[in-house]
């Protein structure tokens, strides 16, 4: 019997998000960079989708942001069970993967791209 876990979800965002912004050396900058990127997270994969949000990753050319983008990827990968999603070869798995599977994917980073905007805004209080 599987036991429903209302944790799951906050435990490795907030997780992820504590472990970034400590890394940010109180940079008031970085750590801006790190909120915000964490808040429109939401905003990008609902309008654009989990392989724009993918390949946005390699794009990106501030640290902080990318640095939030995999953190976001790498939680994805472990609530999911999905696997290679937050390494290089993300890209390719989400693009393999049926319909159903992306469908189900993209409402599942849905819901923890929620978490991110909320945490965000319980870690990063003081920027």
């Amino acid at each position: 019997m599987t036991i429903f876990e209302p944790r799951a979800f906050a435990k490795p965002v907030y997780q992820a998000l504590t472990e970034l912004s400590s890394n940010a050396n109180n940079n008031t900058e970085r750590l801006q960079e790190q909120k915000n990127q964490a808040i429109e997270l939401y905003t990008y994969l609902a309008t654009w989708g989990l392989m724009r949000l993918k390949a946005e990753e390699k794009a990106l050319s501030q640290d902080d942001k990318r640095h939030v983008v995999q953190k976001f990827f790498e939680c994805l990968e472990s609530l999911s069970g999905e696997p290679n999603l937050a390494r290089d070869a993300g890209l390719t798995s989400l693009t393999n993967l049926s319909p159903e599977k992306y469908l189900g994917l993209t409402g599942l980073g849905l819901s923890l791209a929620q978490e991110f905007s909320f945490w965000a805004a319980a870690v990063y209080h003081n920027v």
